[in-house]
């Protein structure tokens, strides 16, 4: 074998199909595109969710709702996780830096501590918001709750 003689292995490429070159082609007049209609023309293509000419889905459904534009979306971090964080990891602080580092909030999410499960540790927690429930809780276990 040497350079003269390299081809590729048998199957592996294919002729594209040659289309209106001719009558005696096979593949002359239409060019395998049928007859008439949009679909046939040069420079076609279709709008996304077209369905044929039918009213598309996107319209026959009703609209509905809002969206508030000035909500603030919280994310919401449990008391248990708190007491888990302060067992396990033997923080005596919360803020968000610690919660990130423990994989529970991202870099831009807004914080609120909410009130399901028990803290018994003494806890200085600082972070954007709370709920009453939970506020009170790490009040009566001795800690502080501050807002950023």
């Amino acid at each position: 074998m040497d350079l003269s003689n390299l081809q590729p292995a048998e199957g592996s490429t294919k002729q594209r199909k040659r289309v209106g070159r001719g009558q005696g082609s096979g593949r002359g007049g239409t060019s395998t595109r049928g007859h008439k209609g949009a679909k046939s023309r040069s420079g076609y293509s279709r709008k996304i969710g077209f369905e044929g000419g039918q009213m598309p889905l996107q319209r026959r459904v009703p609209k509905f709702g809002f969206t508030n534009i000035n909500r603030k979306e919280f994310k919401g971090i449990n008391l248990d996780t708190l007491q888990f964080l302060a067992e396990t990891k033997k923080v005596k602080e919360i803020t968000k830096e610690i919660l990130m580092e423990n994989g529970l909030v991202s870099k831009n999410d807004l914080v609120k501590i909410l009130g399901r499960g028990e803290l018994k540790a003494k806890l200085e927690v600082t972070v954007n918001a709370y709920s009453a429930s939970a506020k009170a809780a790490i009040e009566s276990a001795g800690g502080t709750a501050n807002s950023l």
